[in-house]
């Protein structure tokens, strides 16, 4: 019989952890004798885990754009030609933290009718702080998003839970229950958790696309039945019923990108070292309107490079030895930042650098 190919999809926010449990998956994919292959979409134009990747893992980048649009149709020829060129054991998609998940099952589900592939799993990664954040307002676009996120996932990983206090801890979880209660919850610390668990088939055994949309159509029929009762009382729980009204209306294939359509990004490539301490300040001082960013820097002051990543107003560098030609880059990633404003600091930076 012909080798069917099994494909998990990982989802979430930015800065969530999906690289953290990708670099996780793919080791433990290896330990079980397997050869995986990786997907990796990126909303700038560099990919940047995929400059850092195991040379050994085969990796297609899509960038520029997010695979449940701007992108979409190339997902499925990607992955053709991944599974001709590398035959691998199983492929893991982690995709750009601004993309809606259904929409990706849709592509892969789309792949899956010319070429053998199982979608096993959508998995979507959480950070608990920020959407403890997020719900104290309950609003803006990103909050609808990481609401689409969790709904879609036929697994729940509730990443960075050393971050939350106890009491949070609960508010969490029934939030994230609310929202989703057919897909089991795994509380992790940098995604460190049991990936045997993580990775069981989805309920009554069905394949992950058939059982998000049927997830979909029971939500479509509660809110029919509630719609018919929106004359006589007011909602009182509108973020319940959001999700269901949006999504029967964006789920066509020309759907609505108003979901991720506010997030943008910038790529900007140095010509020279720069001192880490200028950088820090400089990253310190960024906008809350970025919140995300990450890289892969060379340090005047230390003769180092470094992979470096931002979220949620946080930084992080790691000591790095990329395999071959790697440029020094970084990539911004938030809604509606001034990138002329930041393409200055920058060039400042490396003027400092340059004339030390």
């Amino acid at each position: 019989m012909e080798h069917v190919t099994p494909l998990y999809i990982l989802s979430g926010f930015l800065g969530s952890g999906k690289t953290t449990l990708l670099s996780r998956l793919i080791a433990s994919f290896k330990q079980q004798g397997l050869r995986p292959a990786i997907v990796m979409n990126e909303i700038g134009e560099v990919n940047i885990e995929g400059l850092v990747a195991d040379e050994e893992v085969p990796t297609a980048e899509m960038l520029s754009g997010c695979i449940c649009c701007t992108i979409r149709s190339d997902l499925s020829s990607e992955i053709a030609m991944l599974i001709q060129r590398e035959q691998p054991d199983v492929i893991v998609i982690e995709a750009t933290g601004i993309a809606n998940p259904m929409e990706i099952l849709d592509a892969a589900a789309e792949a899956a009718l010319y070429m053998r592939i199982d979608v096993k799993k959508l998995i979507t990664v959480v950070d608990a702080a920020h959407l403890l954040h997020l719900n104290i307002e309950q609003k803006g676009k990103t909050y609808r998003l990481m609401q689409e996120q969790i709904r879609a996932a036929s697994a729940l990983v509730l990443n960075k839970m050393d971050q939350v206090n106890d009491q949070d801890k609960e508010t969490i979880q029934q939030l994230v229950e609310r929202w989703n209660p057919y897909a089991p919850i795994m509380p992790a610390v940098r995604c460190d958790l049991n990936l045997e668990e993580l990775l069981q088939s989805g309920p009554h055994g069905q394949d992950e696309h058939s059982h998000a949309h049927d997830r979909e159509g029971r939500e479509a029929r509660e809110h029919a039945d509630k719609h018919e009762h929106a004359n006589h009382h007011e909602h009182t729980h509108r973020d319940e019923h959001d999700h269901s009204h949006e999504h029967l209306h964006n789920h066509d294939h020309a759907h609505d990108h108003g979901s991720h359509d506010h997030v943008m990004s910038y790529t900007y490539y140095f010509s020279h070292p720069v001192n880490s301490v200028d950088f820090e300040r400089l990253i310190a001082g960024l906008p809350r309107d970025v919140y995300r960013a990450k890289g892969i820097l060379t340090f005047s002051d230390t003769n180092s490079r470094f992979l470096f990543q931002y979220a949620f107003r946080e930084s992080d560098f790691m000591k790095i030895t990329p395999q071959g030609q790697v440029p020094d880059v970084v990539v911004f990633i938030g809604e509606h930042f001034q990138k002329s404003l930041l393409r200055e600091q920058l060039e400042m930076l490396e003027g400092k650098a340059s004339r030390a």
